[in-house]
């Protein structure tokens, strides 16, 4: 497998008029780690942590280095790389021209390669349904494959990171197919990605049996892949990443880092619970199209009387999000596309229906003064099931979606901080003096058994009486 650095300096193709050689060229006009930083975007900040917030989410919308990615999707029009771009975007500070992109896709298609004795060795040993902790554990031993692993110059983060980037579609999918093999024996099948395909036409042709897909789900799947690659430093797993990053420790134990929050269901397993929210509905409901069927069973829900019993509407609601979240609403334009080609708008219905109703039902119930909205789970789970993915890969989806966003977090955070994230706690209990072993192996008298002896010699006294 040829490295990342060999495909930059040392094949013919990549040593003239190549915008990757030009920025790692720079680097010597810039003191130590600055020259990645004048590539990376200048990003403003929140806390002495360096927080980036530049990318996140506010009243206007979501940003990706400064621009909305409203403006983003709606500009792909007929392009399929809409995600490559995005990862340019994230980790370089600008949308890529014709030549950087090119240039750019042929060195992610090199990065992409897993050797056979990797598969074979890593991918295939110990399966099991649960693909994230399979991704962590080869995210983990890559670490023993890198030849210089420990080294966290912005130069070799940044190859590590784009190595990671084109690597986890094939970790998660190869995992999935190997756990349905070794645990469920099923057929196993590898396919090896294509040359010319995006990363999310890949996806589906590793994915299917026969590697077939139509143009417009490679395309919600794409867009699916932008909406999740990046959302501020606040949420979970990209905190994760600041935290574990700001020690000192490797690109590989930060992402295995992030991946164990990503995989908790209050993060990244949302969309799962969503999904099996509204198989409970369908189960419940008959007249899916009758409002006030649907809202009485929306009501139990609430009121912890049906599904989990956690009186909770999955998929409604977000931290920041109050009028709409801008990601639901351009995946849900792809979703209502989407099921118009599956032939399931029924269920489409369904989907706006709930989404009508829970947010003011929700409000009311819980005597809110600000607005419930949908957030971008509400319809993922819908799109993933539709693309025909399986439910052990939603959130390995997620993961390989919002990498390139851990990436360019864990290199902001490398080149801005030198101290180590340590958040201070407060105990809250009570502070007792110190007793020796003789004193603590002491028979112990109580102002209980003091209060009994004394009911007790009252008792005697009166008896004598």
């Amino acid at each position: 497998m040829i490295s990342f650095r060999e495909s930059l300096f040392k094949r013919d193709c990549f040593c003239y008029d190549n915008p990757w050689r030009k920025i790692l060229d720079k680097r010597e006009k810039y003191e130590g780690a600055d020259w990645i930083m004048h590539f990376i975007g200048h990003f403003k900040t929140i806390t002495r942590h360096k927080i980036l917030v530049a990318k996140g989410c506010f009243k206007l919308g979501l940003y990706y280095q400064g621009i909305n990615v409203n403006d983003i999707v709606d500009s792909l029009k007929d392009r399929k790389f809409g995600f490559e771009e995005t990862v340019y975007l994230l980790m370089f500070g600008h949308l890529p021209n014709k030549t950087e992109l090119e240039h750019f896709l042929d060195v992610m298609f090199e990065l992409q390669e897993l050797s056979g004795r990797f598969v074979r060795d890593v991918v295939m040993k110990a399966s099991n349904e649960n693909i994230m902790n399979a991704m962590q554990r080869c995210v983990l031993t890559l670490y023993s494959y890198d030849e210089n692993p420990d080294d966290i110059s912005p130069e070799n983060v940044l190859r590590q990171a784009l190595e990671l980037i084109a690597k986890l579609p094939l970790i998660a999918v190869y995992s999935y197919h190997s756990y349905r093999h070794f645990r469920k024996d099923e057929m196993l099948f590898i396919r090896n990605p294509e040359k010319g395909l995006s990363l999310a036409e890949n996806i589906l042709l590793m994915l299917r049996p026969k590697g077939e897909y139509t143009e417009l789900e490679a395309k919600v799947l794409d867009i699916a892949l932008v909406l999740h690659a990046e959302h501020g430093g606040g949420n979970n797993s990209t905190f994760t990443t600041h935290v574990v990053t700001s020690s000192g420790t490797d690109t590989y134990s930060s992402v295995a880092a992030s991946i164990g929050s990503l995989k908790g269901p209050r993060h990244g397993g949302a969309n799962l619970k969503v999904q099996n929210m509204f198989d409970d509905i369908k189960a419940h409901v008959k007249n899916w199209g009758n409002e006030e069927e649907v809202g009485a069973y929306l009501h139990k829900i609430l009121n912890k009387e049906a599904f989990d019993h956690s009186g909770l509407i999955y998929g409604m609601g977000h931290a920041v999000y109050t009028l709409s979240d801008p990601r639901e609403v351009i995946l849900k334009r792809f979703a209502k596309a989407l099921a118009e080609e599956k032939g399931r708008m029924k269920e489409f219905a369904l989907y706006e229906l709930v989404e009508s109703l829970a947010g003011k039902m929700i409000k009311e119930q819980r005597n809110l003064q600000k607005n419930v909205c949908a957030n971008v789970d509400f319809y993922s789970g819908f799109v993933y099931s539709m693309l025909g993915i399986p439910q052990e890969l939603f959130t390995p989806i997620f993961a390989i979606a919002r990498m390139p966003g851990w990436s360019a977090h864990r290199l902001e955070e490398l080149t801005n901080a030198n101290k180590i994230i340590r958040p201070a706690y407060k105990y809250v209990g009570h502070h007792t003096e110190f007793e020796t072993m003789e004193e603590r192996s002491a028979e112990k008298i109580t102002d209980e058994d003091v209060k009994e002896e004394a009911e007790k010699c009252k008792k005697e006294e009166k008896g004598k009486k």
